[in-house]
């Protein structure tokens, strides 16, 4: 069931920008929204009202008719929403602002390549492109509303910022939010040599159903233990949202109940507001019924069988890490002393070897290697907890982020090998 059937549109745009103002991708006067609901009613974020502070009150409707109701006037760029909607019926929902990263793209007169990681292609498409005009006039929605009626769901406004639509207001969120994931990678990359992109076949063989084998069931009991554990794994998935470690749609956990049960996150459901309701019990070689199993079940069954001592796992993609994943760069993890006790030498494989050669990733992952990166994918953080799982993930990315920065200074000084062993002796790790 879509939980934001029952969200009215003033609550799902407040939810949206509370959302983009908080991460950083629009400012107190940027940006502005749309839901077109079944009765043609157009309810829009409204002009020159603090998007940090925005309520339900604030939003704007415009009937029908033309007839505005609303303690405010609608945003000035009603116009292009306007002119999208009449373009293409099937769209209900607009998202307009001016995030950093794909002002960057937008400023320099180049369109983000979405073939630069498999998710990115398959939610934002090809992105369009929308010449400049002046905002708010007839002009650029002309503009818009043509790049829009090409078949693009994503476009980039030249010197003006990106606009995403969909059937939902959700689903234009996540083509945005995503679409600015995949514009950091490549700037990230670009920082440290060359991004490398993906063909449409690899793309492809990587969206194949590799679940076949899983069957559904209805449990009979839930334990204390489970309960417990759908708790935690709600708590940190969450916090990985907040920290922009996952996006909205990408970012899976994977923990162990006992020998035979785990429980992973589901697929398609809002990472930013997911309960413990929401995570899959699988048993064996089945799954909760009535719930979207995780497309990278397969994967985690198969580690989880061949590495007794692992409980827990997470595929993240955190953008500086991946960073170094689309450059095809080398990340070494002797940063400082808890960047390697806990990451140690994060070994990288070529994108899809986990299709190709899934025993060389299950052998690979494991006490001596916890952490595991994939190019133009992923990272694979393991752990006793998912708490020590979470810790190596958000180590990783913040260890990735300086070694990035310190580019700036002339480069990395890493730990050097008699200071390793001493970590090694002084930690009791694995040699």
């Amino acid at each position: 069931m879509n939980k934001t059937n029952f969200v009215h549109p003033r609550d799902q745009i407040v939810d949206i920008m509370q959302r983009i103002y908080g991460y950083g991708m629009t400012t107190t006067s940027g940006g502005n929204l749309s839901i077109l609901d079944s009765d043609g009613n157009m309810w829009i974020s409204p002009a020159s009202v603090d998007k940090g502070t925005l309520r339900r009150e604030d939003i704007v409707c415009v009937k029908p008719d033309g007839t505005v109701e609303g303690r405010h006037k609608p945003s000035s760029e009603f116009p292009f929403h306007r002119a999208i909607y009449k373009m293409r019926p099937d769209i209900k929902g607009i998202l307009h602002a001016h995030p950093p990263a794909l002002v960057s793209f937008s400023v320099a007169g180049k369109i983000p390549d979405t073939s630069v990681h498999p998710a990115a292609k398959m939610i934002c498409g090809t992105v369009g492109y929308a010449p400049y005009e002046v905002p708010g006039s007839e002009a650029l929605g002309k503009n818009v509303a043509a790049a829009f009626s090409a078949g693009h769901s994503t476009i980039l406004l030249e010197n003006h910022g990106a606009c995403t639509a969909g059937a939902t207001l959700q689903e234009a969120f996540k083509r945005f939010e995503t679409l600015d994931f995949c514009a950091r990678l490549i700037l990230r990359a670009s920082q440290l040599g060359t991004p490398h992109y993906l063909s449409d076949t690899e793309i492809e063989f990587s969206q194949l159903d590799r679940n076949i084998d899983f069957r559904p069931f209805d449990p009979e009991v839930r334990s204390s233990d489970e309960m417990e554990l759908r708790y935690q794994m709600a708590l940190l998935i969450r916090r990985a949202y907040k920290q922009m470690l996952f996006t909205s749609t990408e970012g899976t956990f994977a923990v162990r109940v006992d020998k035979e049960r785990i429980l992973i996150t589901p697929r398609n459901v809002d990472r930013g507001n997911i309960q413990p309701e929401d995570m899959v019990l699988v048993k064996g070689m089945r799954y909760e019924s009535g719930r979207k199993l995780s497309r990278a079940a397969w994967l985690f069954r198969a580690i989880f069988d061949a590495q007794p001592e692992i409980n827990s796992l997470i595929i993240a993609n955190p953008p500086h890490l991946m960073g170094y994943t689309v450059a095809h760069e080398e990340f070494d993890p002797r940063v400082i002393p808890e960047s390697y006790i806990l990451l140690r030498e994060m070994p990288a494989f070529p994108f899809g070897t986990q299709f190709r050669d899934l025993k060389k990733i299950t052998d690979t992952i494991s006490p001596r290697y916890p952490v595991i990166m994939l190019e133009n994918d992923c990272m694979i953080s393991s752990g006793r907890t998912l708490l020590e799982a979470f810790d190596r993930m958000e180590v990783a990315e913040y260890s990735a982020k300086a070694t990035i920065s310190a580019r700036n200074l002339g480069g990395m000084n890493p730990i050097n090998d008699e200071q390793i062993a001493d970590l090694v002796k002084a930690f009791k790790l694995i040699p």
